[in-house]
């Protein structure tokens, strides 16, 4: 699981920072999961290392501009550039309809490869290896936070051992590596956990983006190895954001201390923080630090590989 930031900025982008967008790679299913898909995100993609052909799934949290206006651009370069791969997007009430309105005055055929679907909170989509799952956060219009879970695989097969123990390598070996029971031909029963090693714990990543603080985000992100959450305001403007419904540097860092999160990374920034404002994104990174030390501030193309847990 390796994540990258392709727009950290809020609301509007800027010289350095594009507006929110997130990938989260998932090698071991050559895909890439996007997380919202503000304007200029099929320009990321161009800037870094990730392929748009390998956008499998698209989860957006709100409808704002800021999250929704690269939308349309990634699906109609994906078509024009005859990237056969299905898309499923899923996000909040009115994306289905948003996302036909703009292709019809646009004149431009969505085809049969794009599927749109509604979230409520609670479980989102479920694979062999993932499952994702929301729930409704506190802001201004509904917005989602989305929990990413690996799910736990069988330790590492000792191939060594099922060779002395005269199994025969072959199809037989897949089944053993996930743990199965197994009969051989001479009659023996083999379980295959006896020959893997120490399961291996799946990954948790959430995303937690527009929001005030809000229970639902602590509850979302119990546990999780990374929580990458808003920070649009420093703590001086917790009136200001309150009043927008959106999180301060400190808001961030109490969900994560209360979820119990092994990192945090910040973004979603206001562009009001700057040298010449007085107060500097640095500064919103101390802030946080003083409640829960593991922050992190993300920028354009900040990619960060969710370590396993050991």
């Amino acid at each position: 699981m390796e994540i990258t930031f392709l727009g950290t900025s809020s609301g509007v982008p800027t010289r350095s920072r594009n507006v929110s967008s997130v990938a989260l790679r998932l090698p071991q299913k050559a895909e890439v999961w996007l997380f919202d898909c503000g304007e200029g995100t099929q320009h990321q993609f161009l800037r870094s290392e990730i392929k748009s052909s390998q956008v499998r799934r698209i989860f957006v949290t709100h409808m704002h501009g800021d999250h929704t206006f690269g939308l349309m651009g990634l699906i109609a370069s994906g078509g024009l550039a005859g990237n056969g791969q299905n898309i499923d997007i899923y996000g909040p009430s009115g994306l289905e309809e948003y996302l036909h309105a703009c292709a019809k005055y646009a004149y431009m055929n969505l085809g049969s490869r794009l599927r749109v679907h509604k979230v409520t909170p609670g479980l989102v989509y479920e694979d062999d290896n993932f499952k994702v799952s929301c729930q409704l956060l506190k802001h201004r219009v509904p917005a989602y936070g989305y929990r990413v879970e690996e799910k736990d695989r069988p330790g590492r097969f000792d191939v060594e051992k099922a060779k002395a123990l005269g199994i025969p390598p072959g199809p037989i070996y897949g089944k053993l590596k996930q743990g199965q029971t197994i009969t051989l031909e001479d009659g023996r029963i083999i379980n295959g956990a006896e020959l893997c090693g120490a399961p291996e714990t799946g990954r948790k990543m959430v995303y937690c983006t527009d929001t005030v603080f809000c229970d639902a985000a602590v509850e979302l992100a119990k546990d999780a190895d990374v929580l990458i959450h808003e920070a649009t305001y420093a703590h001086q403007d917790a009136e200001m954001a309150f009043d927008r419904l959106h999180s301060t540097s400190t808001m961030a860092a109490q969900v994560a201390l209360l979820a119990g999160v092994k990192q945090l990374i910040m973004t979603h920034f206001s562009p009001r923080y700057t040298a010449l404002g007085g107060i500097t994104l640095d500064d919103l990174k101390q802030e946080a630090r003083a409640i829960f030390p593991q922050t992190k501030l993300a920028y354009d193309f900040y990619t960060y590989e969710v370590p396993r847990r050991r």
